[in-house]
């Protein structure tokens, strides 16, 4: 299960590049959802993993978070409309 979550992070991630593009920002308005729901699963992946195979539902968590971050740090520059 840690997989999905280090998945849904590298795609949420990818996602927030291409939203940095000038032209592009409105995808940020669907990315904070979209990461969030990985921040979520990732925790739920931490919760229920033993101890030596959480390493992947981390890495999930903290690829959501930093996307959740930088998401809403473009929004506030811009609004999402450049």
């Amino acid at each position: 299960m840690g997989v999905i979550r280090l998945i849904w992070g590298i795609v949420a991630l990818v996602w927030t590049i291409l939203a940095r593009l000038p032209v592009v920002g409105i995808p940020n308005w669907l990315l904070v959802p979209f990461a969030a729901v990985g921040v979520i699963l990732a925790a739920i992946g931490i919760l229920f993993t033993r101890r030596g195979k959480r390493g992947r539902a981390k890495a999930g968590l903290l690829l959501n978070a930093l996307v959740i971050i930088v998401a809403i740090w473009r929004l506030g520059l811009g609004g999402g409309l450049i």
